[in-house]
C-alpha cells in the first residue's frame, strides 16, 4: 500500500529495492535519502535443522533460494 500511494505522489515509501526499480526506471519514482539506504545482502533464513519440515517450508525455503 505505501507503494501504490508513494506512485500517486502522497508522500515518501520505505521499500526493498527490487519492488521499485521498476517504476525507477520509468521514472514514476524517485530516489531520496540515498545515503541513509542500508546495504541488502539477501534474505536470511534460520530454522532447526533437526526437525522435520512441513511441505510448506520447504516451498518458502526453495522459493528463496530461486530468487538469489
Amino acid at each position: 500500500m505505501a507503494l501504490e500511494l508513494a506512485i500517486a505522489g502522497y508522500g515518501l515509501a520505505c521499500v526493498p529495492e527490487g519492488m521499485v526499480q521498476p517504476h525507477l526506471a520509468k521514472g514514476r519514482l524517485k530516489r531520496v535519502l540515498a545515503d541513509w539506504c542500508q546495504p541488502y545482502s539477501g534474505y536470511h533464513l534460520f530454522y532447526p535443522s533437526r526437525r522435520q519440515s512441513s511441505a510448506a517450508f520447504n516451498l518458502v525455503v526453495e522459493a528463496l533460494r530461486e530468487r538469489a
